[in-house]
């Protein structure tokens, strides 16, 4: 699944910061502090970041040629 542009819920875009919240969570950030940062405050949002498991590259294996 590729993150969402809008939360589900509220409508708040949130599909700009993903790249930086798995950049920051990567290099061992907490992940509370690094969605405090990004101006995350409300649980929708919260948990389609924290909820979101990125399958894209595993679907890209399938691509056909």
């Amino acid at each position: 699944m590729i993150i969402p542009i809008r939360c589900f819920s509220c409508g708040k875009p949130i599909g700009h910061l993903w790249e930086e919240y798995k950049r920051r969570v990567g290099e061992g950030e907490d992940p509370k502090e690094v969605l405090d940062s990004l101006g995350l405050e409300r649980y929708c949002c919260r948990a389609m970041f924290l909820g979101h498991i990125d399958i894209f590259p595993t679907i890209a294996k399938f691509k056909k040629p």
